[in-house]
This record gives C-alpha cells, sequence and structure tokens, in this order.
C-alpha cells in the first residue's frame, strides 16, 4: 500500500510539474515581455495628450475623494483609488480646465495604489510635484463654494462607501453645481455620494434617473462578505433610492449619461466618464490614443455582445490590447467556471 501511494503520489507531482512547464511555456510564448509596465519614472510630458494643454480658461472642475481610510471598526483597508482620480485629472487639465481637490475631513486622504493597474497617467500624478501637493491638502468640503465650479466628480474607491453617503457639504455642493447648469460625475463607488441628495425643490437627485456604479456581482467577486461588510451593496442602495441602474459587463468600462449625470461602473470606466463629462459641458474631448488597457477592455466588451468572431476581428484592430488584462479576465472566467469564455479569452490575449 505504501508503495502504491508513493507512486501514485509522484506520478500526481510529475503530472503538476508537466503542467506547470506547459503553462510556462504557453506564458512564454505569448510574448507579455513586449507589454512591460508602464514606467513609473513617467510624467506629464509624457502624456501625449497633455502637450497642448489649453490654459485653464473653461472654468473649474472639483474633484471629490474619500477621507475614509478603513473599514469601520476594522484595519481593513478603504480609502480611494488613485487611477479614479490621476485619469480624470489630467482628462479634465487636457481639456481646458482646472482642477481642485477636496476630501470630507480635508487634508491628505487615503489613497490606495495598485502596482498591477497602474498607467503612465498614473505614474505621472505621482510624479507630479503641484499635483500631490494638491492631494496633500485637499480642501475640506465645508470650506467649498459649490457655485465656483463648471462640475463636481465623485471618486470610487471603497471609503466613498462609508464617508459620501449622508454627507451635508457633499449635498450642498451637488445642489450648487446642478442648480447653476453643471456636470456631475462619478466612478465606481463614487456614486455613493448622491444616495441622499435632494435638489432644491426636493426631488431626490436620482428618481428616475439611468445610472450605474459598482455592481453587485463586481462587489462579491471580490468579496464574499461584501453584504456583511456595507450597509448595502450600491447597485442596491442606487436602486432603492428610485435610480434605474444600468448594468454593463463584469470589470468592463460602462459609463451612462442621464442629461447633466454621468456615471461609470467601475475603474475601467474612468477615461470615459471624464471625457463624457467634458462632452456634457459643451466641448469635444481633444484626441486621445487609447491605452492598452482600454483596448483590450473594447475587444472584450466585442466578444460579450458578439462572440468570438466578432472578438477577433476587434482584436486585429486593436494590436496593442493588453494581453495582462485579457488574462486576468480568462483567470476570472475560469474561476466562474465559464470555461469556454477562459479558453477564448486567453485565445485573444495570444493575438
Amino acid at each position: 500500500m505504501r508503495r502504491w501511494i508513493k507512486r501514485l503520489l509522484l506520478g500526481a507531482l510529475t503530472a503538476v510539474v508537466m503542467l506547470a512547464a506547459g503553462a510556462g511555456l504557453y506564458v512564454y510564448s505569448l510574448d507579455l515581455g513586449s507589454q512591460p509596465p508602464a514606467d513609473p519614472r513617467s510624467t506629464v510630458a509624457d502624456l501625449a495628450f497633455m502637450r497642448n494643454a489649453p490654459p485653464p480658461a473653461r472654468g473649474r472642475i472639483l474633484a471629490v475623494v474619500s477621507s475614509a481610510g478603513y473599514f469601520p471598526g476594522t484595519d481593513k483597508r478603504a480609502g480611494f483609488e488613485l487611477t479614479e482620480l490621476s485619469r480624470a485629472y489630467y482628462t479634465f487639465i487636457a481639456n481646458g480646465y482646472a482642477v481642485d481637490i477636496a476630501s470630507p475631513q480635508g487634508g491628505s486622504p487615503p489613497m490606495r495604489v495598485d502596482d498591477e493597474d497602474m498607467g503612465a497617467a498614473d505614474h505621472a500624478f505621482l510624479n507630479d510635484a503641484p499635483a500631490r501637493a494638491k492631494l496633500a491638502a485637499s480642501l475640506p468640503l465645508e470650506t467649498v463654494d459649490g457655485s465656483r465650479y463648471a462640475a463636481v466628480y465623485f471618486v470610487g474607491g471603497k471609503g466613498a462607501m462609508f464617508d459620501f453617503p449622508g454627507d451635508a457639504d457633499i449635498a450642498r455642493i451637488v445642489r450648487q453645481v446642478h442648480g447653476s447648469g453643471g456636470v456631475i460625475g462619478a466612478v465606481c463607488h463614487g456614486p455613493a455620494a448622491l444616495l441622499d441628495v435632494t435638489l432644491d425643490d426636493g426631488t431626490p437627485l436620482l428618481r428616475g434617473r439611468r445610472v450605474t456604479g459598482f455592481t453587485n456581482a463586481e462587489e462579491l467577486f471580490l468579496m464574499e462578505d461584501a453584504r456583511q461588510r456595507f450597509d448595502a451593496l450600491l447597485q442596491d442602495a442606487l436602486v432603492q433610492r428610485g435610480a434605474r441602474f444600468v448594468e454593463g459587463g463584469l470589470y468592463l468600462d460602462n459609463t451612462v449619461v442621464d442629461g447633466r449625470l454621468v456615471t461609470g461602473q467601475n475603474p475601467w470606466s474612468t477615461w470615459s466618464v471624464a471625457e463624457a463629462m467634458v462632452t456634457a459641458l459643451g466641448h469635444p474631448p481633444v484626441a486621445r490614443e487609447a491605452t492598452r488597457e482600454e483596448q483590450a477592455v473594447r475587444v472584450m466588451e466585442a466578444y460579450r455582445r458578439g462572440g468570438i468572431d466578432a472578438a477577433l476581428d476587434a482584436r486585429q484592430s486593436a494590436p496593442g490590447a493588453g494581453k495582462h488584462l485579457l488574462l486576468m479576465h480568462a483567470l476570472v472566467a475560469a474561476m466562474q467556471g465559464r470555461w469556454g469564455d477562459a479558453w477564448h479569452l486567453q485565445r485573444l490575449a495570444h493575438g
């Protein structure tokens, strides 16, 4: 019996080694090295769409980030997401707007940085001394006069779920911006800011409005105990307030425009939310080359809507599509037991 068990274990070990070797050879064949991570030394000068940025003559936009560093009563980190601030920040500046940064408490807010999601704009922000100084001295919301701004943009991150809802200053600022004909924008968990906002006539801002935000499916995939961690999941809370929730694909770009209200589903919606806000302000956004991440998301959206043939066509027109992101989605599909999707997505990563 012991000899049989030994042979069985040896056979299993051999199979694992062979599978690992095969996986290694497959990953090598993808040539992931041809798409190295963004250079952490990137600066604003490296952002092509920023090189001809006009003076900030079109007005000011207020970007609001969370001050909640942790889930209440725990050591689990919350805060705001850098990528959801930096990409919108430079989009607004590139289109002729000055940007101020505010937070409920003011001062230096708790920032979350995910090295795997970092692009050139994100590194540029970290290397931008004036931008970092502005963030470190974020304006306390109680001191902000919303009538000075053409738009207000609520940055996502888990912290937004804890200190945005019910904030009287957020409600006041949104009313001031909306009342003066401005644009309201939010991404990922940022729409939590809008949950308890009523307009000057007493109408809830969200009633009957088409909106999106981080979905139940996205939240629960990343955090199985999310229903215990939050008072309510964002999607549920938005629907409870009378919003018409528009759900897009899992971790894919989905931006919804309802008049002067612009919302995005997740971090991959940040670029499109910021540019849709510029459009809603009455200006065509400046031309900008799509990032690898954006190209990959478009390929996956084509797959979601039209299957593998549509995705392969989209892949041909997106040679720079991020292989790492495509593989990440293949892994997500496999973890959910969607083996056919996992196979097709890794095929798309192969190019």
